[in-house]
């Protein structure tokens, strides 16, 4: 007999090993047989198919989220957007970003760094500046890649003399500078 944990644990060990189809797969067998699939489910699927690259995908999991009324994550919100972000679909990854806010639910440092390296990349520079600015008073730990995001941002708007101001708050901060910010500050 089928039982929702031995689902999660293949669908994972599918996400664990990029096997993004296989996941899709087992979550459809997992259907047709009538064991109704979890949050955890649906969230393993969907890092599955944000590992591969299948950005389409992750949203058609989400889609099947809300088709049998499964309930959305801060994981499930973040994998969106982050597989959005890593395929230059900032404005898939706005979209998710902006359904976070209309359930309620507080998003996290990963979720916020894909959003402004997602603008970031699109040349949207000066929304990815707003979406730093929007972590400061949620109180959200920002990191290297938080910083090296920002930094790169105002590389791109030309914005050199605020880059480096940044670059230079960074050690006001429990953030360690690293290559990517150091490289993202010299071309600025």
């Amino acid at each position: 007999e089928y039982d929702p944990i031995t689902f999660n644990a293949a669908i994972s060990a599918c996400d664990q090993g990029s096997e993004w189809t296989k996941a899709l797969q087992l979550l459809c067998v997992m259907v047709h047989s009538g064991v109704k699939p979890d949050t955890i489910t649906f969230n393993a699927a969907a890092s599955a198919c944000e590992k591969g690259g299948e950005w389409e995908k992750v949203l058609q999991v989400f889609g099947g989220m809300a088709h049998i009324e499964v309930e959305a994550s801060k994981i499930t919100f973040s994998t969106a957007i982050s597989a959005c972000a890593k395929c230059a679909k900032w404005e898939a990854a706005v979209e998710f970003f902006r359904k976070t806010g209309q359930s309620m639910m507080e998003l996290d440092t990963i979720a916020f760094n894909a959003m402004i390296s997602a603008c970031e990349k699109a040349d949207e520079w000066e929304k990815s500046l707003q979406l730093f600015s929007a972590m400061l008073p949620m109180a959200l730990e920002s990191d290297a890649i938080t910083y090296g995001a920002a930094v790169s941002a105002y590389e791109a708007g030309k914005e050199w003399e605020k880059s480096l101001q940044l670059f230079i708050s960074m050690a006001q901060t429990t953030v360690r500078y690293n290559t990517v910010t150091f490289n993202a500050a010299i071309s600025a």
